[in-house]
């Protein structure tokens, strides 16, 4: 017996493969629309809203009419049969899942659990490359040539892929489009819209919400400060993370001997998968950014997105192959070394939760928003009771005594930064990297002309419109 059999014979509810309807209605074309656009489906006429046949009297009709009009009207071909049960006549429509997109004057329907739901906007869209075999990023843009991206983002990113080894290193010696070919990022004479994310310096131009968001609240209604980064996706990801564990979140300190020890309620490398995922995962369709809150005991991450059919949150939290939602970004942030392609994202997370000694993230999925919650540690909170972030514009509060060591410590420390931010970022300005970082502008400077007098940093091109190239790596 197949499953609308028994839920028809059986069942006292409507399914995702059932339909009752006491008479017949033209309308409920639509109805067949949908199930043609799902995984197909019964429309039952002569049934009463529990399922109990009533009968209709025009049975002969509709057996010879409906089959020619669902052709016609929908462009698609259905089994219709006559049913007696208790000498009470009801038609089956039954209708099959089709593989190409089903209209029904020029508006697309989909079966969704028991009900009806006209496709738009950024779902129709979903629905039309799904069926069309394309991905949300495959979509070519036109009107964009490779010499418009971003040469340092190229060049960067051919320095991840060469350490990481996921790249020939023919492809890493080619030219960018040859690259862009190699990383399947053309089609045609077009760039798709994943070489805009990535390589593009301003890809909000074609992506509305292409960026990240992070503010700090003293409670739900009380934001403190915030921040936005924009700019490729490679930038955002440092940026974020650098900025949240610089200015957003403060370390707990302790004492091994006479040895200092900083621990972020956080681990790096959870935190790192945890962000990554949510770029590399997320609804681009969807016009808001990603979203990150952080507070004194807790750190959550936002963003839009779209799961694979009939997946759940309990597949998403076990053991599954890698399914990204954006293959073209995906496959890049693989070959550069920052992610793994094997679907462990939030297994790594948890293992390296458990590791520190940190409670696991709660993980929560409603509708298209999936929010990823880091509660921080009781012992975490203890050492820091009292303490606050560093806040916007103002260098965080040190211990420090004035003594000559601490301060090239801190110089030294300071230099650091800004190497990691250049080498993602080179063409931030001064006041862009102390923004970053929580410092003075004038600090940042004479950071910079001491990193460049020591041979390591060199400038390329004027100060407004050229960039800062790391010469030791």
């Amino acid at each position: 017996m197949s499953r609308e059999r028994a839920v028809i014979d059986g069942g006292n509810h409507e399914s995702q493969l059932v339909e009752w309807k006491e008479g017949w209605r033209d309308e409920y074309l639509k109805w067949i629309c949908g199930f043609a656009n799902a995984q197909g489906g019964v429309l039952a006429i002569g049934r009463d809203d529990r399922g109990k046949p009533v009968g209709i009297d025009d049975a002969e009709r509709l057996l010879e009419e409906l089959p020619n009009k669902i052709r016609d009207l929908l462009g698609i071909i259905v089994e219709v049969n006559l049913r007696v049960e208790n000498g009470r006549n009801t038609v089956e429509i039954h209708v099959p899942a089709y593989a190409n997109p089903i209209s029904f004057r020029g508006r697309y329907y989909q079966r969704s659990g028991s009900t009806l739901q006209e496709l738009k906007g950024p779902s129709l869209d979903r629905f039309l490359l799904r069926h069309q075999g394309r991905t949300w990023d495959s979509v070519p843009v036109p009107g964009v040539a490779p010499d418009q991206l971003a040469a340092t983002v190229l060049r960067r990113f051919r320095e991840l892929a060469a350490t990481s080894g996921r790249l020939d290193e023919t492809d890493l010696k080619a030219g960018d489009t040859e690259l862009l070919e190699k990383l399947n990022l053309t089609e045609g004479s077009y760039l798709r819209r994943a070489a805009l994310l990535l390589f593009h310096e301003d890809p909000e131009k074609f992506v509305t919400g292409a960026w990240v968001k992070i503010g700090y609240f003293r409670s739900e209604a009380d934001l403190a400060w915030h921040d936005e980064i924009h700019g490729d996706l490679f930038s955002q990801a440092f940026r974020t993370i650098d900025l949240l564990q610089t200015k957003y979140m403060k370390a707990a300190i302790s004492y091994h001997g006479i040895q200092r020890q900083e621990r972020l309620p956080v681990p790096p490398e959870a935190l790192r998968e945890a962000l990554l995922n949510a770029m590399v995962h997320r609804d681009y369709s969807v016009p808001a950014p990603i979203q990150i809150r952080v507070y004194h005991d807790r750190l959550k991450i936002w963003n839009p997105v779209i799961m694979p059919d009939e997946w759940t949150i309990e597949k998403l939290l076990g053991e599954h192959a890698s399914h990204p939602y954006n293959p073209g970004v995906a496959n890049c942030f693989f070959r550069a070394g920052e992610i793994e392609s094997w679907g462990r994202g939030i297994e790594r997370i948890f293992n390296s939760c458990e590791e520190a000694g940190v409670p696991r993230p709660q993980i929560r999925l409603s509708g298209h928003d999936l929010w990823v919650e880091f509660l921080f540690g009781q012992e975490y909170l203890k050492n820091t009771a009292g303490k606050t972030a560093a806040k916007p514009g103002k260098p965080a509060k040190t211990t420090n005594r004035g003594s000559e060591k601490s301060s090239e410590k801190s110089s030294e420390k300071s230099s650091e930064k800004i190497l990691r931010l250049l080498l993602v970022s080179p063409s931030l300005s001064a006041r862009e990297i102390a923004e970053r970082l929580g410092i003075t502008a004038r600090a940042v400077e004479k950071q910079l002309a001491a990193l460049k007098s020591q041979n390591r940093i060199r400038r390329i091109g004027p100060a407004k419109g050229g960039y800062w190239e790391i010469i030791d790596g």
